[in-house]
């Protein structure tokens, strides 16, 4: 995986102690602990607001003035069902937390609309690792499956989605599992990318740019065999395409 270039992003401070490393914004965070990385530090202060499963569960956190989202790291696929959530270590800069976070840092350097990062820990055992992050919520904000389960959306809303896909695409912005889930719109009918584990920048490229698109519409299609109301409908994807391609 390629690492980002990051601009002077944020003010990273470093904490390590025995087999715990952690990396962290100072602007964001002021009183650091690495207990916060866990579900229960913030339970005991009230401090969850909601969660979302998808291969673990997701906590949505109220800090202060400031909505926060923390996720462990979980293996998908077969391997993933063997090895929950161990990953092999060769230096932290090569974890997924830590390259998670320098993307995130990046994509905010070039103000796509993506989640900022706040912080992230990595646990060694061994050679192997675990690893979570913490990032900015998108507030008042719901992604695409939710939205298509209860409404239709405008055309202008596909061109929308289409054309935000394209800035990242431009930049060389690479998104490991572009879906539908993973594209939010908030009250204000902004589009946001959210979930970049395993992305990277690369140089622009049609074929890695036709995979992403590939593996979107795939998504839309898998989606609509769950719900028995599912507003999507073929002319949508011209829509979206017309906004990637203008």
């Amino acid at each position: 995986m390629n690492s980002p270039l990051i601009v002077n992003y944020c003010q990273q401070k470093v904490f390590q102690q025995d087999n715990c490393y952690c990396l962290y914004d100072s602007d964001q965070v002021k009183n650091f602990t690495p207990q916060m990385f866990e579900a229960d530090y913030w339970q005991q202060r009230n401090a969850v607001n909601g969660t979302a499963q998808g291969r673990g569960t997701t906590y949505f956190i109220q800090h202060q003035q400031q909505q926060w989202v923390l996720r462990h790291y979980y293996r998908g696929g077969l391997i993933g069902k063997l090895i929950h959530d161990s990953y092999l270590f060769t230096g932290y800069q090569k974890t997924r937390a830590a390259q998670e976070f320098a993307l995130l840092s990046q994509l905010a350097v070039l103000g796509l609309p993506a989640p900022k990062p706040v912080a992230y820990r990595i646990t060694r055992s061994g050679l192997t690792y675990q690893a979570d992050i913490i990032s900015e919520r998108i507030n008042h904000a719901k992604d695409l499956v939710a939205l298509l389960s209860e409404q239709t959306l405008a055309a202008a809303s596909w061109r929308a989605i289409g054309h935000c896909i394209q800035r990242f695409h431009q930049q060389g912005i690479y998104h490991h599992d572009l879906n539908a889930h993973n594209i939010l719109i908030d009250d204000q009918e902004k589009i946001w990318l959210i979930d970049f584990d395993r992305g990277e920048q690369r140089k622009p490229a049609q074929q890695w740019q036709q995979q992403n698109m590939d593996r979107l519409l795939r998504s839309f299609n898998k989606e609509c065999l769950k719900f028995s109301q599912f507003h999507w409908q073929p002319d949508n994807w011209r829509q979206l395409m017309e906004g990637y391609l203008s």
